[in-house]
């Protein structure tokens, strides 16, 4: 779509100093280590320090530009700097900042949008409420309507899920990585697995039409000897992000939806990354016949980075009253109206067609890149939420971590940006801006061919040296 080209600062990568990183962006590095706190991760597997952004380009404080295929982690849906967002924002910001949950025309205009484009068979079923700027602000508040709903304090959570950073967020997250040292989270949270279609395996030949893991869920509600008390909740990632851009095996949401309901245990879809048109669609679950309870939402609903988060929920389990849950910063009217300005856009530049559209071409170019590499196990995805799974060998699976770290770094150095994640930190994570053009997506091809290539040879020469 070549109106689309403007909204971007370049469409390729641009390298001009002799290292990377830069003179500069080293001196801004080495002041971040010395006065803000060693929490700090992204700059440490993309060393850049940013000046400025606009569509899918990064340019950094010495003149560098990078493709950005990492979109602030799946929150710039429609790319930095948006100039047709940032109108909404700055006639806002003239007006009003803050306004805690009191009524605005920009408030409710923003939820009728919101609601307006879910199906329209199931519209008059839900309400909005808006949680504290973050995404895990909506699952706290997810969980805790849950909880006073059902008047139980379980939840299923998946393995492989991300879910957040705060107590109760982090309790069902999966990775124990963000868990080590810490002795306490919110109680009575069990993980079952996820359906991870490329690496479960039906056991025998009558099973093979069976749902990977909708078996052991199912054994987990209805045995008296699970060891599990019935829950207030189940709660997944419709498609998982942080575990490796996995989307399940068709049927698979609709029968733990069915399941979840057939023993009055209500579901919550955690949309923060799938959501806002990332997939195509509004919503994820809305490729689906699975109906959830709850959503969450965050990260993309900002369209340029703004900050907001909340709970699209059916009216029916409505059960917290006036200040039940609160927030100072919940709703904040410069990101409902960056969120109402994004809304606009996607729907006058038809953003979600697009987006299966250059989604399907990303995935093209990524399996024919696939042939050419005997460590790349699978391409997976949907729309602009894309995995990449790196394997030692096809046959086995055996997972190769130390490959795709390589990978990124020469891509890195060769202008593209990128997350890895997955259960064994294999997987090529792309989210990228959905307003990526296909001169963008063509030029990023060329670096990851040129990367993989040289770490192709690093490796062979390593293995037979």
């Amino acid at each position: 779509m070549d109106s689309l080209k403007k909204y971007h600062l370049s469409e390729e990568a641009r390298i001009i100093t002799p290292t990377l990183p830069g003179e500069k962006s080293k001196a801004l590095l080495s002041l971040q280590a010395q006065i803000e706190g060693s929490v700090v991760s992204y700059p440490r597997n993309m060393p850049i320090a940013i000046k400025r952004a606009k569509g899918s380009i990064i340019e950094d404080v010495d003149g560098n530009h990078f493709i950005d295929f990492f979109g602030g982690c799946g929150v710039l849906n429609v790319g930095h700097g948006n100039e047709y967002v940032l109108e909404y924002v700055k006639e806002q910001q003239s007006d009003l900042i803050h306004a805690l949950d009191f009524p605005t025309e920009n408030k409710l205009s923003l939820i009728q949008k919101i609601i307006g484009h879910l199906p329209e068979e199931i519209r008059e079923d839900y309400k909005v409420s808006f949680g504290g700027p973050t995404g895990s602000d909506a699952i706290e508040a997810a969980i805790k309507l849950a909880k006073i709903k059902t008047g139980r304090d379980g939840i299923i959570a998946f393995t492989g899920g991300y879910h957040g950073m705060t107590s109760g967020a982090l309790a069902v997250t999966s990775d124990i990585f963000f868990r080590n040292h810490i002795t306490s989270l919110m109680p009575n949270v069990h993980f079952v697995p996820y359906n991870y279609p490329y690496r479960d395996k039906s056991t025998t030949a009558e099973n093979e039409n069976t749902i990977s893991g909708i078996e052991y869920f199912k054994n987990v509600l209805t045995n008296g000897h699970s060891g599990i008390t019935k829950p207030a909740a189940i709660l997944l990632e419709p498609i998982q992000g942080e575990g490796g851009n996995i989307v399940p095996e068709e049927g698979y949401l609709e029968e733990l939806v069915r399941i979840a309901h057939e023993n009055d245990v209500l579901v919550i879809f955690d949309e923060i990354q799938s959501g806002f048109f990332r997939t195509g669609s509004f919503l994820e679950f809305m490729n689906t016949k699975a109906i959830p309870d709850i959503i969450t939402f965050s990260k993309g609903f900002g369209g340029i980075g703004f900050p907001i988060s909340g709970l699209i929920y059916k009216k029916e389990i409505e059960a917290w009253g006036p200040a039940a849950h609160i927030g100072t910063f919940r709703g904040n009217q410069v990101s409902i109206a960056a969120a109402r300005g994004a809304f606009d856009f996607i729907d006058e530049y038809n953003i979600g067609e697009y987006v299966k559209y250059i989604g399907e071409y990303l995935m093209d170019n990524l399996k024919q890149l696939q042939l050419d590499s005997p460590f790349i196990g699978e391409v997976r995805g949907r729309g602009m939420m894309i995995g990449v799974e790196f394997v030692k060998d096809r046959e086995t699976k055996e997972p190769f971590p130390e490959f795709i770290k390589k990978f990124r770094a020469e891509c890195f150095q060769r202008g593209l940006l990128f997350e890895v994640g997955g259960h064994y930190n294999n997987v090529l994570r792309l989210v990228p801006p959905l307003i990526t053009t296909k001169k963008i997506v063509d030029n990023a091809i060329v670096i990851m061919k040129e990367a993989i290539a040289v770490c192709q040879e690093d490796y062979l020469e390593s293995v037979f040296s």
